[in-house]
């Protein structure tokens, strides 16, 4: 687990001081100098912090209904006096997420049967940033090292990992402090073994000569634990007493209701944006365990979440989006060997290998073979836009397949297409203006979204 240790202070007051040009306002009284003399008049900005004393944050904690209750002693009362007064930023900046994520925290504590006020611990952990990574590998919310995300069931691959998923994270460590709780029998003693590990708290029991809370064995914690749970327990005073200590967040961000779909398939997050009108930018933060936007092939039966307001749509046409999500060499290979038995005059799709030169990049790559940068990750399995020169690159193609190969006008003036290897009922709908989905379903009397290639349409 990420630790940070921070030293006292008692700055009770921050001053920022700008100088501007004044220039003297019109009024009926007499002006206090010479109007048309230039001068510089200094301009004080304040942020106001409320001073306070020991005795006012004891009382005030003492008042607290929590399940998480605490004694104020002199270490405590130091984190509060830095995070209340010399890092107010980092305060501010907890202030602007947690409504992204504490309804979340409640509800899964209080289905965990914890405490709550647990919640505020992630505060220390990752500052409530789901996809912060430590010097030593630990990650998310709750920071949690691979081997111990495993423990948890949650999946860790260079795609997905589990451990920036808020739900997944937060359900885990639930789960984890909850039996470090049956262990030690103190919520304080759970917190830093969750920090340290349970055996760094074993030895400090034993070192105190069989003690049990956290304050008898804090002299024989490592150094770094002894400061969690205290900044802990001053984030638990802080964010209950705002008003007192004049925080007001300003622009605070709220989470976007969501819903969870699956599409049982690989696929990449710009194919899906692409085909339903979402915003990557969304996608990518509603699933922040989705790496370099791709799902793969291990993870295909992993729920998606997508914006509640587009869950309605996304059932309704799940079958042609999932059929529409991914074209595999493979499949698209095995297809263009059946078109070319069921139309022979139509050439078949040939898969093209193209080998990188010098110079290329993938954007120049895509432009010459008139495919997408998307397209050409998909299709070879890049994670980045990193090529090297001599690599090998899969595009597909189809040669020899322009429009009036594969659009034709039938004996009863109808407008007809030949189905193309990687078509969809969506994909074809795109390339007739007017034309939707279930039209090309009734006009073609088809009873599902299934197609295969080489399938005459009609299309108007």
């Amino acid at each position: 687990m990420r630790k940070t240790l921070f030293r006292t202070c008692s700055i009770v007051w921050i001053i920022t001081f700008f100088s501007l040009l004044g220039v003297h306002a019109q009024s009926n009284e007499a002006p206090l100098v010479d109007p048309e003399e230039s001068f510089v008049r200094a301009n004080y900005q304040y942020e106001y912090i409320p001073d306070f004393t020991y005795e006012e944050v004891e009382q005030r904690i003492k008042a607290m209904d929590t399940e998480m209750s605490f004694e104020l002693n002199d270490r405590i009362f130091s984190f509060i006096q830095y995070f209340a007064v010399r890092n107010r930023d980092y305060t501010k900046m907890v202030l602007g997420r947690k409504n992204l994520f504490f309804p979340m925290f409640d509800s899964i504590m209080v289905k965990q049967e914890m405490p709550v006020d647990i919640k505020y611990l992630s505060i220390i952990e990752s500052g409530l940033d789901p996809q912060i990574r430590s010097r030593v590998g630990a990650i998310g919310l709750w920071q949690f090292m691979p081997a111990t995300g495993r423990m948890y069931g949650m999946n860790y691959n260079p795609y997905v990992d589990d451990r920036m998923d808020p739900i997944k994270s937060t359900e885990s460590a639930a789960k984890y402090l909850k039996s470090l709780y049956r262990m030690f029998g103190d919520w304080e003693v759970a917190m830093a073994a969750y920090n340290c590990g349970p055996g760094n708290v074993r030895k400090a029991i034993r070192r105190s000569g069989g003690k049990t809370t956290f304050w008898e064995i804090y002299n024989y914690l490592p150094r770094e634990t002894r400061g969690y749970v205290p900044q802990f327990q001053a984030m638990l005073y802080l964010l209950n007493h705002l008003d007192e200590h004049n925080f007001h967040p300003e622009e605070p961000t709220y989470a976007v209701a969501s819903e969870e779909i699956r599409f049982q398939r690989a696929f990449n997050l710009e194919k899906l944006a692409e085909l339903t009108s979402l915003c990557v930018a969304d996608l990518e933060v509603l699933n922040p365990s989705i790496k370099n936007r791709m799902v793969p092939e291990q993870n295909k039966t992993m729920a998606i979440r997508v914006p509640r307001t587009r869950k309605a749509y996304l059932a309704e046409n799940l079958a042609w989006i999932t059929d529409s999500l991914s074209n595999k060499p493979t499949n698209l290979i095995a297809s263009a060997s059946l078109q070319n038995a069921d139309n022979p005059g139509i050439p078949p799709a040939e898969p093209i290998t193209y080998r990188v030169r010098s110079g290329d990049v993938l954007g120049t790559i895509a432009r010459r073979h008139g495919v997408t940068v998307s397209e050409l990750k998909y299709w070879n399995n890049l994670s980045s836009n990193l090529i090297r020169v001599g690599q090998k690159l899969y595009i597909e193609s189809t040669a020899g397949n322009t429009d009036r190969a594969i659009a034709q006008t039938n004996s009863n003036g109808q407008k007809t297409y030949i189905v193309q290897p990687g078509d969809s009922l969506w994909v074809i709908s795109q390339k007739h203006t007017g034309m939707s989905v279930e039209e090309l379903k009734r006009l073609n009397n088809l009873r599902s979204n299934s197609i295969k290639p080489g399938q005459k349409l009609v299309v108007g």
